[in-house]
């Protein structure tokens, strides 16, 4: 099934959130490893790469807010507390705000590095909504790692809780975000 149902994730939605998770994941770590190399001549060429797939990553997150906006949820397992219900929500909603936050944070940070990040793989220029400036640059880079470490530590989160539901649980949450089963 391509769309959600009331009771599973289309291929669609399974296909944003494995993608934007590997995504998201390598990003974190290519980002702590470019800010841990030594200064080196082609720092530049590390961090012009990282800005790309950040641009794609944000585009892609959008994305999946509208197709997630035209596609019903599926509903929590029988027996979901009020609490858990919340948790869930506050839960995704903040990692759908911490991804954007940090997407542009590094964005705003692209336009106001004197050398940008504008260039989209060699095939155009992203257009960007901060001038160079320097100590704004040194702010929202500051911003950016902050958020990342943020992100992190919600996707740490959520994948307690899918563990909780796959190996506690055992209500097939996990499942219906890897397999069309539904069971």
């Amino acid at each position: 099934m391509i769309r959600n149902t009331s009771n599973g994730w289309g291929s669609v939605a399974r296909w944003f959130h494995w993608g934007l998770a590997l995504a998201i994941i390598g990003m974190i770590g290519f980002g702590w490893w470019m800010n841990h190399i030594p200064a080196r001549p082609d720092k530049f060429f590390y961090r012009s790469i990282h800005a790309d797939i950040g641009y794609v990553i944000l585009l892609l997150t959008v994305l999946r807010l509208a197709w997630r906006a035209i596609n019903p949820t599926p509903a929590l397992p029988a027996g979901s507390l009020p609490w858990q219900k919340i948790a869930a929500r506050v839960s995704h909603g903040a990692l759908y705000l911490a991804v954007i936050l940090v997407a542009m944070m590094g964005w705003a940070h692209s336009g106001a590095r004197a050398t940008n990040y504008s260039d989209f793989f060699g095939l155009f220029h992203v257009p960007q909504f901060t001038s160079p400036d320097k100590a704004a640059a040194d702010a929202f880079e500051d911003r950016h790692i902050f958020l990342a470490y943020v992100l992190l530590a919600l996707i740490a989160i959520h994948v307690v809780a899918a563990l909780w539901h796959h190996f506690i649980r055992r209500d097939r949450v996990v499942a219906r975000m890897v397999t069309d089963e539904v069971g």
